[in-house]
């Protein structure tokens, strides 16, 4: 049996880089439906198609962002990088999927204000009934891999009634927490020990480093804000909102805009107008709804501003993802090796097919069909990807074609 190879001596071809920029740029500028529709996107294109990782390490994967705080499909996007191409490759993976959303809402600040009105209702109405059929898919093909028996079929239903009948944001990680426990107590089927996967090459030195620093800048921007607060909006002031943003919120996409309003809004850095007016675009955008940020420093009435502000509040609430993914990785190699860890993940596991069937329901269905003409455009959808294997660029514009046809037609 091979030596278990060292994180800090593994090095991945260097093409290997260019491979997961270029994958994530067609997703980034493809992926319309907000998180839970990522996370479809990327299993079919990393677990169906390229064949990168299997469903259970997708599933995995899936899992360890859910409980962490901040934007769960990035974070998976990150990890996926890093799983291909080490560092460089969780940053290329990042960037690939960020980039094109973050310069579209830039733009937008700038003033290309026709991603909305009435004209837009229709095509927008189209890629919400997209993302359905894509979460349907993802929901479908998970469910067959992860709920092979009664038990995990009974926890998953279980997990997606909890989280319909409590959706609070903390909501995700006690139901993952509670699936794990119960799966640790009854799904173990005498090995357990999970080899370790050996994929992410991020030495634990550089996880804690990682932590510690999260957690420093976490407790120590705001401290340090108060000792130089001055009248006037500065980098310290909007790094220190940002980075709060992306590390308290759990459950990412939509629930990260209350926190940031309550950032921006009363301070007077943006009006209430500017911000709704914001919020309308990232709608019409792929990607990441994150990237709402690079918006909202564009437009902030401080330092900085501009297309520099944008680019600087975006990496103030990515930042914690990247050192929380890149921090916890090694340890949940670790703690897959446990005895009685492979019943946990199981159950962990059949709870993500609950949480992925609950978000089907609530909030892309019933913020996408509204009657029979849109569930038979998403059933057709459906069966595009399903049956007929289209790729899901072509899926998603034929889509917002057929939501401009019934806005025309009703």
């Amino acid at each position: 049996m091979d030596a278990p190879v060292e994180p800090e001596t593994r090095r991945e071809p260097p093409w290997r880089v260019l491979e997961v920029l270029l994958a994530f740029v067609r997703l980034g500028l493809t992926s319309f439906g907000g998180p839970v529709a990522h996370l479809g996107y990327f299993r079919e294109e990393f677990v169906s198609r390229r064949k990168w990782l299997d469903e259970a390490a997708y599933a995995d994967l899936v899992a360890l962002c859910q409980f962490l705080p901040g934007p769960a499909s990035s974070q998976v996007g990150i990890a996926l990088g890093l799983r291909r191409a080490g560092l460089p490759g969780g940053l290329a993976a990042w960037l690939g999927f960020t980039t094109p959303s973050a310069a579209a809402l830039i733009l937008f600040a700038y003033g290309v204000t026709l991603l909305g009105g009435e004209a837009g209702a229709g095509w927008l109405g189209g890629l919400k009934i997209a993302a359905v059929a894509v979460v349907a898919l993802a929901v479908w093909g998970m469910a067959g891999n992860l709920c092979p028996d009664r038990p995990r079929v009974a926890l998953a239903v279980a997990a997606a009634a909890c989280m319909l009948a409590w959706p609070a944001a903390w909501g995700q990680a006690a139901v993952i927490a509670v699936a794990g426990m119960t799966g640790w107590l009854f799904l173990r089927t005498g090995r357990d020990g999970v080899a370790p996967m050996r994929q992410f090459p991020v030495s634990r030195g550089l996880a804690v480093f990682c932590l510690v620093l999260f957690g420093t800048l976490l407790v120590g921007l705001p401290l340090l804000g108060q000792t130089l607060a001055h009248e006037t909006v500065g980098p310290l002031q909007v790094f220190d909102a940002f980075f709060r943003s992306g590390s308290l919120v759990f459950g990412g996409g939509h629930v990260v805009l209350p926190l940031l309003r309550e950032q921006v809004v009363p301070p007077g850095w943006v009006s209430a107008e500017t911000f709704v007016a914001g919020y309308g675009a990232a709608q019409a955008v792929p990607g990441p709804l994150f990237t709402f940020s690079a918006y909202l420093g564009t437009l902030l009435n401080g330092a900085p501003t501009g297309w520099a502000g944008g680019l600087f509040a975006l990496a103030a609430i990515f930042l914690p993802s990247f050192l929380l993914v890149i921090g916890v990785l090694p340890f949940w190699e670790r703690l897959r090796t446990l005895s009685g860890f492979g019943g946990a993940l199981r159950g962990i596991n059949a709870a993500v097919v609950g949480l992925l069937l609950a978000a089907l329901y609530d909030p892309v269905w019933t913020s996408s069909i509204h009657g029979s003409e849109d569930f038979a455009l998403a059933l057709a959808a459906f069966a595009l990807l399903a049956v007929w294997k289209w790729p899901p660029w072509l899926v998603v514009l034929l889509s917002a074609l057929g939501g401009q046809s019934l806005a025309f037609i009703g």
